[in-house]
């Protein structure tokens, strides 16, 4: 039987009174995480530094390390433990730290694989122009035009990078491991971290990956954008599912769409048709909540298979495949490890 039409208004109003008192819960939700997130940061990047790290590590170095830590979601104290064992933060005099290579291959304060037995995680010459693609994991961190591995400024966050690629966020042992195949290693650096911060051991694990990038993305922004990307953030950790639209599960597409919808704007369900709806912007331009594409493995740059939402210069929030869950990543590096495809552009719904 038909209800009223008076009764169809009522029941509207109060499903739409229900829906904004849902999104409100959801923006004050991820206004908490942000919160968190900025008492979490200070694992990440500072000032959270025993004496120990003070006087033994570099300036520069620290500098560097809190600095790679925030962008890339990895305790700074790890990435210390790691400048530690491998050349003393850069003071050690062994071969390959400051030019060549080791015995087996690997150069730079952080000792990247450049060829050997060592393989070439780096990428392409120890010192290339940063304009050279490679697939390797090194990059021009400090913005010089260079990509030098026996720079810190370049090798420091290359290696925080590395870790987040390699899943530091769910598993950060097995991202040490994968950076070098000895458990004693993952232990080693693992002791070091502890003893630079400032809480010790628990300090090292305080911050996960998605607190320390969302406290370095700075504030909500306001209107559509902050309402479009606190959505996406209360999705962080849910799995990934091909043609997922939520609440549990979302692929790359249906979680642009179903944020967008948040904010009370309606967009097409796929990429491609994404790609093709809104105002293209030049990737530097981008702004948060704006959305980000890429060919993908089942796309073409004219039809991307991916897409991601920006939350800020060179991060953004996706549902990238099966067996990862929603996420914080980086994009548009010269390189591509996974997670990381070429931009092929940036649209504004």
């Amino acid at each position: 039987m038909t209800r009223p039409g008076a009764d169809r208004g009522s029941a509207s109003i109060t499903l739409a009174a229900g829906a904004a008192v849902l999104l409100l819960i959801v923006i004050l939700l991820s206004a908490v995480a942000r919160i968190t997130g900025q008492q979490a940061v200070a694992a990440c990047q500072a000032p959270a530094a025993a004496s120990t790290a003070a006087s033994s590590i570099p300036a520069r170095y620290l500098a560097d390390y809190r600095k790679a830590g925030a962008r890339y979601g990895i305790s700074w104290t790890v990435l210390a433990g790691i400048g530690t064992v491998e050349s003393d933060n850069g003071q050690s005099g062994l071969p390959g730290v400051h030019s060549g290579t080791n015995s087996f291959g690997a150069a730079g304060p952080m000792q990247f694989g450049v060829g050997g037995a060592a393989g070439d995680t780096w990428g392409g010459a120890p010192v290339h122009p940063a304009s050279e693609h490679t697939g390797g994991y090194g990059i021009d961190g400090d913005g010089d035009g260079v990509v030098d591995v026996y720079d810190p400024g370049d090798a420091i966050p290359s290696a925080a990078w590395f870790l987040q690629a390699h899943g530091a966020q769910d598993d950060l042992q097995a991202a040490l491991f994968a950076f070098n195949h000895s458990a004693a290693y993952v232990s080693d650096v693992l002791s070091w971290a502890a003893r630079y911060a400032a809480g010790g051991a628990p300090a090292v694990s305080a911050a996960s990956s998605a607190q320390c990038q969302l406290a370095a993305a700075g504030p909500l922004p306001a209107g559509t954008a902050g309402t479009v990307i606190a959505y996406a953030e209360a999705q962080l950790g849910k799995p990934y599912q091909w043609g997922g639209t939520g609440p549990d599960a979302f692929d790359c597409s249906g979680l642009a769409m179903m944020a967008y919808r948040a904010a009370g704007l309606t967009i097409p369900r796929t990429s491609q048709a994404q790609w093709q709806y809104g105002t293209r912007i030049p990737p530097p331009a981008a702004q948060p909540g704006d959305l980000v594409f890429f060919a993908g493995g089942d796309g073409t740059p004219q039809a991307p298979g991916h897409v991601g939402i920006v939350i800020g210069a060179g991060t953004m929030i996706e549902a990238y495949a099966p067996g990862y869950p929603v996420r914080i990543a980086t994009y548009g590096q010269p390189s591509s490890p996974p997670g990381d495809q070429a931009v092929v552009g940036v649209t504004r719904p």
